[in-house]
């Protein structure tokens, strides 16, 4: 069994902590929690002020790493979203949805409780190669 550590994606920001952006293994690709960066910006350079534009963002980044992994979301099996208030659950979902218009991954909620400033929402990923 082969494992791949994906964590140097052009354009986008490099692991802020000690983790790596995805793991390949097994056929898997396991994307860490991902918070609304900006691509070609700091690691901590968030985008949006709403949830609706945080959330689109984190699946645009989770989109992104897939595609360096060797995948794509439509081949995403388990989310996790992360929230930080989960009173904004509802437009949360709302932008999520966007992302799904076919088959739904399984998917699970949580409080996210790392204290990143402007951070509303992370989202991770699991889907096959």
């Amino acid at each position: 069994m082969t494992t791949r550590y994906i964590n140097h994606i052009p354009d986008y920001p490099a692991p802020h902590s000690p983790y790596s952006h995805a793991v390949v293994a097994n056929g898997f690709v396991f994307v860490s929690g991902q918070i609304p960066v900006r691509p070609g910006g700091g690691p901590t350079e968030i985008i949006g002020k709403t949830m609706h534009e945080q959330t689109r963002q984190c699946l645009r980044n989770v989109q992104t790493i897939l595609e360096a992994a060797g995948s794509s979301l439509d081949r995403v099996v388990k989310i996790t979203v992360l929230l930080v208030r989960t009173d904004l659950y509802t437009e949360m979902n709302e932008a999520y949805a966007e992302f799904f218009p076919g088959p739904k991954p399984a998917r699970a909620m949580a409080k996210f409780g790392a204290d990143i400033p402007g951070v509303l929402v992370a989202i991770e990923a699991i889907a096959t190669l």
